[in-house]
This record gives C-alpha cells, sequence and structure tokens, in this order.
C-alpha cells in the first residue's frame, strides 16, 4: 500500500540468517572518548553475489516521476504525541527531526543532514527540489487517546482533524506535513502484522482538507524483532546471528522508530500525494525511495545483512550523527543520480 514500510526486511532474514559472531557489549551510558569503529557483522556465507556493489541495481528498478509535486518549499512538521510518551522519548524523536536540515551541517560526519541531502535531489516538473529545511512547527499531545487505544486508518484522519479543528494546528496546505506518533500501548490497523509505518493523505470528508501525513508506532512493547529490527530479533534465529544490536540511545523502541520515521519522511516528501516518484504501475502500491532500499544501512548490505556501519565506545550501534552529539541508525535511500540505495556512511 502506499507509502507502507513493509515487512519486506522480515522476509530476506528468513532466506538469510546470520553466523555467530559473538555476544554484544553491554548496554552502558555513552562513551565518548572512544573513537567509533566501524562494525561489519559476519556475512552469511554465500549470501551475496560476486559483485563488490550490493546496494542496489538500476536494471532492476525504474522509478519514475508521475508529474505530481514534492515537498519544494521549506518543510514544517506538525507533530502528534499520540498516547503517553516521557520526555526522553520525545528528545530522541526531536533531535532527530531537528538534524535534518541543512543548517545542521556542522553535525560529525556521516550526519543525518547529508542522508536528507539525497531526498534533497528529487525534483517536480517545474525543476524546484525537495526542501534541506525541515522544522517542527507546533507539537499536540493527544495523551487522552481521543479515539481509543486501537486506531484504523481513518480514525487515525480523524486525530488529525481533532488537531486541526481545535486549533492546536493551522491547515498548512503548502508547507505542512502532519506527523503521527503512537506510543507503545497504542495497536494500530495492520501494525506488526503487516506494516510498521505508513503515509498518505487525508480525505475532506474526513479532516475538511487533503493534508500530507504519516504515521509511525513504536513497536518497543508489541513487536520490536518485526519493526526495531536490528534492535530486536526474531525467535526463529535463536542464536544463529549476530544476536540484537544496542540501540544508539539506548531505547529499542524510539530507535527502532527513528528509522521508520526517515523512511516515511523521505516517501513523503518525495510522493506527498501519491502522484510524484515511485515505481511500479499500481500508484495505490507504490514502490517508493525507503521501500527500495529496505533493510540496508551499509556498504555490502543485501539479502538479510544490514551492511557496514558503526559503533561507539559502549558497543552501540549507528550510521549517522545528529544534533548535541546524538546518533542514530537510519536506512539508506534510492538516489536518483547513483541509480542504487545511498548513504553518507557509504565505503565506495
Amino acid at each position: 500500500m502506499s507509502g507502507t514500510f513493509s515487512l519486506h526486511l522480515l522476509l530476506l532474514l528468513l532466506l538469510s540468517l546470520h553466523s555467530s559472531s559473538g555476544s554484544m557489549a553491554a548496554l552502558t551510558t555513552q562513551t565518548l572518548d572512544i573513537p567509533p569503529q566501524y562494525y561489519n557483522p559476519k556475512l552469511p556465507a554465500h549470501a551475496l553475489s560476486s559483485s563488490k556493489k550490493y546496494e542496489g541495481s538500476s536494471d532492476l528498478v525504474h522509478l519514475r516521476y508521475h508529474m505530481g509535486p514534492v515537498l519544494s518549499s521549506p518543510i514544517n512538521i506538525y507533530l502528534i504525541w499520540y498516547g503517553k510518551w516521557n520526555p526522553s522519548q520525545k528528545l530522541i524523536i526531536k533531535d532527530f527531526l531537528l538534524s535534518i536540515s541543512a543548517n545542521h551541517r556542522a553535525a560529525a560526519s556521516p550526519s543525518v543532514s547529508k542522508w536528507w541531502s539525497t531526498a534533497s535531489l528529487y525534483t517536480d516538473q517545474t525543476g524546484a527540489n525537495v526542501s534541506r529545511t525541515v522544522l517542527i512547527a507546533k507539537e499536540y499531545v493527544d495523551q487522552l487517546y481521543s479515539q481509543g487505544t486501537h486506531l484504523t486508518r481513518l480514525s487515525i484522519q480523524q486525530v488529525i482533524g481533532n488537531a486541526v479543528k481545535s486549533a492546536p494546528f493551522p491547515v498548512d496546505h503548502k508547507n505542512g506535513i502532519y506527523l503521527i506518533l503512537t506510543s507503545s500501548d497504542v495497536t494500530v490497523q495492520d501494525f506488526c502484522r503487516a506494516v510498521c509505518g505508513f503515509h498518505y493523505f487525508t480525505f475532506p470528508s474526513m479532516v475538511g482538507y487533503t493534508l500530507p501525513y504519516a504515521w509511525v508506532g513504536n513497536s518497543g512493547k508489541q513487536c520490536p524483532e518485526v519493526c526495531a529490527y536490528p534492535f530486536a530479533t526474531p525467535g526463529y534465529m535463536a542464536g544463529s546471528g549476530p544476536g540484537a544490536l544496542a540501540p544508539p540511545n539506548g531505547d529499542v523502541g524510539v530507535d527502532g522508530m527513528i528509522s521508520v520515521i526517515g523512511h516515511e519522511l523521505a516517501e513523503l516528501s518525495t510522493n506527498p500525494l501519491v502522484n510524484a516518484w515511485y515505481a511500479g504501475e499500481d500508484p495505490t502500491a507504490p514502490t517508493e525511495i525507503g521501500d527500495l532500499c529496505e533493510g540496508l544501512y551499509g556498504t555490502g548490505g543485501g539479502g538479510g545483512y544490514i551492511g557496514q556501519v558503526m559503533r561507539d565506545g559502549a558497543g552501540r550501534t549507528f550510521n549517522l550523527n545528529g544534533r548535541r552529539g546524538r546518533r542514530f541508525l537510519v536506512q539508506w535511500i534510492w538516489s536518483p543520480i547513483l541509480k542504487a540505495c545511498a548513504g553518507p556512511n557509504a565505503l565506495d
């Protein structure tokens, strides 16, 4: 379905169980005085071809532009915290979002801002690029669960409608996107079973307006092995892989959300009304720039292998640096220039 962070990665893992690489270092407070080291989990035997580049092939991908808009103006994120969130969780997510803009290029390399520069390569029919400026315009906390603790795709739109109608948020047709994040006690239609997040646009009949939006859920208590991989691993791996990797910010659910949020924002910016950049002939089920790179975080990824990433002195895994010294593990996205998945931590 449109803009869905699907579970293809889980299927890839079934085909390619990792070889053991020993236990992960215990999670401790971040150690900044030890330089990060590249981390290259042992490759499963015969999982990859003889090619030296595994991150995608232009021979297999036909990404096309369908003449719709991209988010070329400064992007205003209207952030809805649905359910109960603690301040530390919010801070991790906001630090990621605020690391995207070009004015945060001062962050250590490889940076979140440089990662977003791949999304900014996409243009609309006027030649305008996806914006490098991403702001948190406003936040709204729906801690009383206005639509209950189980949401459907339609009731998610109602959450947005309530926020717009009660006026904590404006109706921002030109620059706005609406990001709904559900806490770990909220179940959502198809969550864990088929999706970890998705994006679409609101229906005027539900909200009164057509507004691009995305939803991502905290899977920490429901299905971390599905939606927070590789910080949790499926039971069927049963010790045959390197084990779960340590999350860079110490929160499996939230650290897992970060990559899904990145995935959805990249797709929302390049295909906000599901008529811009995607592969495939069916606009109701497009393959977008995040879908093409699902499960790839570094050079050499493929076949259930995440690719070469980094570990800090406490053994925590990351591939991007953000504001205030924050670190994240975020999947790569498809580059229209390289015709392959790309990330700033690439080694080739």
